[in-house]
């Protein structure tokens, strides 16, 4: 795999523009590149990471949330996806799922190095579907991974096997209700530099098929594990599966379980819309 360091964070402004110039020539054959980014010690903004604490739910501390580093690595992601060499357009992929492993939180005065790399190409029932991949470590140490699946809708492929995986907890007694606004796509979007506009406005999202702007994946996975703020281990792993998209403004509730036994014990959680509908599913273990 070839490594190329980055100096800095990249223009996202500079990449989305890219994104659309190069849409139409982005046909879906071809091979994911073979290329890693690398930025080493990257400094922690601390005004951002409040803003982005405040936004998710999460409390002021020292640590850095589970899904922080993720927004650390996001344009790197979005650099990768805009290459000339990646096969589809980023506009119009669909986050469907995202792995996260934390072996010991980060701390803010930390200064830590990302690397990160497409793998994975595979068939889906729907069309495509690959996984970006991130490192994240201080010093010699790898301290947080991450796979974030993206769908690319296409021909049905017959091939793939589709997931007999169910909802992990069923539509009950909710845990925690929030009230999503309107404008939630739009204020993540300014934290977190993932404007599609697919989250921003009942226009754009109209655009691509969506009776109004949906909710971020990523919002939605980092508001769930607020949820847990002090009852999750410093090391563990967190999978969600995205199912429906949250239509904005909208009801969300969130349910939560207690699995295993001894050592083995984890949660399984999940968002719901008031009516049943299941948005997220996920597990800690």
């Amino acid at each position: 795999m070839r490594a190329t360091e980055l100096s800095s964070a990249p223009n996202l402004a500079a990449l989305y523009l890219k994104a659309v110039a190069t849409t139409p020539s982005r046909r879906g054959g071809g091979e994911l590149p073979d290329t890693e980014y690398v930025r080493r010690d990257i400094t922690v903004d601390r005004e951002h990471l409040a803003e982005y604490n405040r936004m998710c739910g999460f409390g002021l501390r020292d640590e850095l949330p589970m899904t922080y580093p993720h927004i650390l690595s996001f344009g790197t992601a979005v650099r990768l996806m805009t290459d000339p060499g990646f096969p589809f357009p980023l506009v119009g992929l669909v986050h469907v799922a995202n792995t996260i492993t934390q072996h010991r939180p980060l701390l803010v005065t930390e200064s830590p190095t990302q690397r990160v790399y497409l793998s994975d190409l595979r068939p889906h029932p729907k069309g495509s579907q690959f996984d970006v991949v991130t490192e994240t470590s201080a010093g010699s140490e790898t301290v947080w991974t991450e796979s974030s699946t993206y769908l690319r809708r296409g021909k049905p492929d017959e091939s793939a096997a589709k997931s007999e995986r169910t909802a992990a907890i069923e539509a009950g007694a909710p845990t925690a209700t929030w009230q999503l606004p309107g404008d939630l796509g739009r204020r993540y979007a300014a934290v977190s530099g993932d404007r599609n506009p697919i989250h921003l406005h009942p226009l754009t999202a109209k655009a691509f098929g969506f009776p109004r702007a949906i909710a971020h994946g990523m919002w939605s996975k980092a508001r769930c594990l607020a949820a847990f703020e002090g009852r999750l281990p410093e090391a563990c792993t967190v999978e969600v599966e995205f199912a429906k998209p949250v239509l904005l403004p909208s009801t969300v509730e969130f349910t939560e379980r207690a699995t295993g036994q001894g050592d083995g014990r984890g949660r399984d959680f999940a968002l719901h819309s008031r009516s049943g509908k299941l948005h997220l599913r996920g597990s800690v273990r």
